[in-house]
């Protein structure tokens, strides 16, 4: 994310001073096609070639500069999961660093509960569906990881989520009731952190907007990145952020809330499953 928004604005300074790629790529040795995929932020940053690029674009203000060569720095820091990297597919590490990023996630599920917002033995239940030859390591290593993950929530700055949950995920028990009681109590009370909204669709609502499948909205505070929805498959995932694309699904999302239980009767559905266990 960071790599695209450097990338992004050094195309700006670029085009400001009508200078071509070519002629960028010359500055720093290297091809037209390098400058171009460094401005869409797919291949990482030198630092050297960013001072580079900044001079031939006439930016010699020294904290301008000092900014944009932090900002490489960081781009160029592995995040926290990069010690998992031999467990995820670089499909879902991408994920990863959008939801690193984000300010705001939406998202509608109907098989699982979002893996924000699972317990521990619920995650590990979920993961060993997904990995059953995985030695007992490996799969506490995934746990671990998705635990590690949830701490977006609580962090300063954590982003908003918004979750919309199908009752199916709330009633399909994986392991044991025990688990899926402890799970559904675990909703409740995170539920009441500020940044947290949860809905319930229940199935006396019927047929509903998100007629298609689950989806993930990821939306940003950097005005140069776009909103991205994230469709997860089998063995890889589609990322879009085409803005008809995107506002089809914004739309989608905002019919699902109205038609979802509101967030003080989801608390209260909530327990009502639980009194039924």
């Amino acid at each position: 994310m960071l790599r695209i928004v450097l990338g992004t604005q050094l195309r700006r300074l670029r085009e400001a001073g009508g200078i071509t790629r070519e002629a960028a790529g010359d500055a720093i040795r290297a091809s037209h096609a390098k400058i171009s995929r460094l401005e869409l932020g797919r291949i990482g940053f030198k630092v050297r070639d960013v001072a580079d690029l900044l001079l031939l674009y006439g930016v010699t203000d020294e904290q301008e500069r000092d900014s944009f060569l932090t900002l490489t720095r960081r781009a160029n820091t592995p995040g926290w999961w990069h010690e998992y990297s031999d467990l995820l597919p670089s499909w879902f590490e991408t994920y990863l660093g959008l939801e690193q990023a984000s300010s705001v996630v939406r998202s509608y599920q109907t098989q699982f509960v979002p893996g924000l917002l699972q317990t521990e033995d619920f995650a590990r239940a979920v993961i060993r569906l997904g990995h059953p030859p995985e030695s007992p390591d490996e799969i506490d290593r995934r746990v671990a990881l998705r635990m590690e993950r949830q701490n977006i929530l609580t962090h300063p700055g954590a982003p908003d989520l918004w979750a919309v949950l199908d009752e199916a995920t709330l009633r399909r028990p994986l392991k044991n009731r025990r688990v899926l009681r402890a799970q559904l109590q675990h909703l409740i009370e995170i539920a009441d952190l500020p940044n947290i909204t949860l809905q319930v669709v229940p199935f006396h609502a019927g047929g509903h907007a998100a007629s298609g499948g689950p989806f993930t909205i990821l939306r940003f505070t950097e005005p140069d990145l776009p909103d991205i929805v994230y469709l997860e498959q089998l063995t890889s995932a589609l990322y879009l952020d085409k803005k008809h694309e995107t506002d089809d699904y914004l739309l989608v999302m905002d019919r699902l809330c109205v038609q979802a239980s509101s967030p003080a009767h989801t608390t209260r559905f909530l327990n009502e499953i639980i009194t039924e266990m």
